[in-house]
């Protein structure tokens, strides 16, 4: 982590001096698709309301997702690191915080005129111990695909990944998680509709969806000269397993940077 945090402020510092000029409307574009070949670092953070059996707690989670290019953008890589704040349901009040499994994806990145798309694997690293994570080694298929006509960014992202080792004693894990995007740009901001979509399919039926819906907001800032993509999302949780979240508040912070940084 202090080594991703020095990265992160090296990176703020040498941006000004390296970045290359682009309107803000096409860096906008550029910021909302998940495979450009461009450096970001999303600070992704989703306050749950509603938890628990009575609906009256609250819980948290920060994703620190590094999205890295090589070969000139032919390779795409992606590892979020997970800090979930979660309540202490045994009292009541109170929360405790950890860290997360890692969870790393590689998208392979062919050129393509229209349809934009990566596939590669997706891999979970059971980082995040007894209290937050799942125990298990998980990996499987991940795919990426996004089309960018006019002011419009549509695509979606899909993985699944099942346990494959790992802690025999904890349950086996077979997850999905889809991320449909629609956004449309305007020339000073964007609307967003990019819900997370997961299934546990380990869970019995009533409990395996999760299902959000909402639209969000966001806009292209600059700190000194150093682009950031900001926005804020509303999600109300229509289908959901027993005790989670009713509603989701959620705001993303990514700081963009050249390929040629690294």
């Amino acid at each position: 982590m202090k080594n991703l945090l020095s990265f992160f402020l090296i990176s703020i510092f040498l941006a000004p001096f390296i970045t290359a000029q682009e309107s803000n409307e096409d860096l906008a574009k550029t910021a909302q698709n998940p495979i450009a070949n461009m450096i970001s670092i999303p600070f992704l953070n989703s306050t749950n309301f509603g938890l628990g059996p009575n609906g009256d707690r609250t819980g948290n989670l920060l994703n620190i997702q590094p999205v890295i290019p090589f070969f000139e953008g032919r390779l795409i890589t992606r590892t979020i690191f997970a800090i979930p704040t979660n309540p202490i349901y045994t009292e009541e009040s109170g929360s405790k915080t950890g860290f997360g499994d890692i969870l790393f994806s590689a998208f392979y990145a062919p050129e393509s005129k229209s349809l934009t798309w990566g596939i590669g694997p997706a891999i979970s690293f059971p980082t995040g111990g007894d209290d937050f994570g799942t125990g298990k080694w998980a990996a499987g298929p991940s795919l990426v695909a996004l089309a960018m006509p006019g002011n419009w960014v549509v695509g979606g992202v899909i993985s699944n990944v099942w346990s494959f080792a790992g802690d025999e004693n904890r349950s086996d894990v077979n997850f999905m998680t889809l991320q449909p995007f629609i956004n449309y740009n305007f020339p000073d901001f964007y609307l967003t509709f990019s819900p997370i979509i997961t299934a546990n399919w380990e869970a019995d039926s009533d409990n395996q969806w999760t299902v959000p819906l909402g639209i969000g907001a966001g806009k292209l800032i600059k700190l000194g000269k150093t682009p950031v993509n900001i926005n804020v999302n509303y999600f109300n949780n229509v289908v959901k397993p027993e005790y989670a979240a009713d509603w989701q508040l959620r705001i993303l912070a990514a700081v963009l940077l050249p390929a040629g940084i690294l």
